[in-house]
């Protein structure tokens, strides 16, 4: 199968049913032991300092792995793709655009859908037949996130690895359906974790993913992870087919939207504050506004740049922050 690199979460469906093999060029990038090279590279080449860590880690990773074709969502994500696209172009990198519609409509949806289907020459038929084949390691994914928030077995990092990781499967689907059978059993040997504070992290995936581990060293855990789990597609069962799963994707449609079922997951999840995670320079660091008005719950920003640990100021943060909660629910912190 030929490799073609996504910026993030596309309807893989379509890829798989043209022959391809999706490759997240996010995982390849913040996966890699010297990710920072992916960046040096890019600043090298021209990219502002000023610029997200993410736009200039995907530019270093396409090119360090030789992919030759990628996919960029020009709508409903990253507002700096289009820029880094001209610029792939540039360099012979053949491109495929897709958007997802900024009105969300299933009407709009379709729209989108049908022509990157007609893009790739595949029919419908075709397409809803990969996604039949993607409802198990989908399944599993989500037992990973109900062991996280419903018997407190699997950790914040776990739940937010394996359903990041949905967004291309690894490239392996059979071989992540058997990691992630792997991985529950192991999870449901363990004995419950011991943490009074139920976090919830909301906002683009974290560079910083050690965030989780210096939770866990105080009295708290993640049992949600917003944008990781909708890569998942935990409803992907309750509808008829692939335009009406995209339609009620949350993460590339208005905030509103989002937080409509961000409030359902804080109620069925029982917590008691958010992290939101931005990521420096990025648009969507303006919806904290938003989320701070519309959410009656304790939220903490932090912002992430271009290391992949926390800084002891965000761990002060933390820290004081998890004290008050602490406070507020009369246990230790």
């Amino acid at each position: 199968m030929k490799r073609i690199g996504i910026t993030t979460t596309v309807p893989i469906e379509i890829l798989l049913a043209a022959g391809y093999k999706p490759v997240d060029l996010n995982n390849l990038f913040i996966t890699s032991k010297d990710y920072s090279k992916y960046i040096d590279r890019a600043e090298r080449d021209g990219f502002p300092k000023s610029s997200c860590a993410w736009i200039k880690g995907i530019y270093g990773a396409c090119l360090e792995h030789k992919i030759e074709e990628v996919i960029g969502v020009i709508g409903g994500d990253c507002s700096n793709t289009k820029a880094l696209i001209e610029v792939l172009k540039l360099l012979g990198i053949k491109f495929y655009p897709f958007a997802y519609p900024h009105n969300r409509s299933l009407e709009k949806v379709k729209e989108s859908l049908d022509d990157f289907m007609d893009l790739f020459g595949v029919t419908l038929e075709e397409v809803e037949e990969e996604r039949k084949s993607l409802k198990k390691a989908r399944d599993l994914a989500k037992r990973i996130d109900e062991l996280t928030f419903k018997e407190n077995k699997a950790t914040g990092f776990e739940n937010h690895l394996y359903q990041v990781s949905c967004s291309d499967f690894d490239g392996d689907i059979l071989g992540f359906e058997k990691e992630l059978k792997d991985k529950i059993e192991d999870i449901k040997r363990r004995d419950p974790l011991n943490k009074e504070i139920r976090l919830g992290f909301i906002g683009v995936p974290p560079m910083t993913a050690d965030i989780y581990e210096y939770v866990n060293k105080f009295n708290a855990y993640f049992v949600y992870n917003e944008v990781q789990r909708e890569f998942a597609f935990p409803r992907a069962n309750r509808v008829n087919n692939i335009y009406e799963q995209y339609y009620d994707y949350t993460y590339p449609y208005d905030i509103e939207f989002r937080l409509e079922v961000i409030k359902k997951e804080i109620e069925k999840r029982n917590l008691d504050a958010i992290i939101h995670y931005t990521q420096a320079f990025c648009y969507r660091e303006i919806e904290d506004i938003l989320i701070k008005d519309k959410l009656d719950i304790p939220i903490l920003s932090v912002s992430g740049d271009k290391f992949n640990y926390l800084d002891s100021r965000t761990e002060l943060r933390l820290e004081a922050f998890l004290d008050m909660l602490g406070d507020l629910k009369g246990v230790k912190g």
